[in-house]
């Protein structure tokens, strides 16, 4: 028995043979691996205008550290197999936020207290059209 035969080897994601998927197709993809994990709150802002770095930002709550850590394992892997290339993840160790970076579509994946902590979603979100004290229309008396 040689060294190789008693290691045991993990088996490769396996690589798409498809096209590679637009950002769209990126996201439904996302928002329904989120769907089947049971993500909580799941949010997506439409990034064009905004900024060049992406074309949506999604946002979602795990229950725990281990609920934030599945999700992301599952949405890199099932990403990689349809095709997407040059997958990024950031913050895996501590399951916090988690950050995956699928080219045109970024996924913050969060547990609850840290959310609603860092509050990504007023950040990237439009103020509502408000008037002020210039908008008003002075009648003259």
């Amino acid at each position: 028995m040689t060294l190789t035969n008693s290691i045991e080897r993990t088996n490769p994601i396996p690589q798409s043979q498809q096209a590679i998927p637009t950002p769209d197709d990126v996201l439904e993809l996302v928002k329904t691996f989120l769907d089947d994990d049971k993500a909580e709150d799941i949010a997506v802002i439409d990034l064009e205008g905004k900024t060049e770095i992406a074309d949506y930002m999604v946002i979602a709550t795990g229950t725990s550290q281990r609920h934030v850590g599945a999700m992301t394992d599952h949405i890199y892997r099932n990403l990689k197999i349809k095709g997407v290339k040059g997958i990024a993840i950031e913050g895996m160790p501590q399951c916090d936020w988690v950050l995956v970076d699928a080219g045109d579509v970024i996924v913050h994946l969060f547990r609850p207290e840290v959310r609603d902590f860092y509050n990504l979603e007023k950040i990237w979100t439009a103020p509502e059209q408000t008037k002020n004290a210039t908008d008003v229309d002075v009648v003259p008396a």
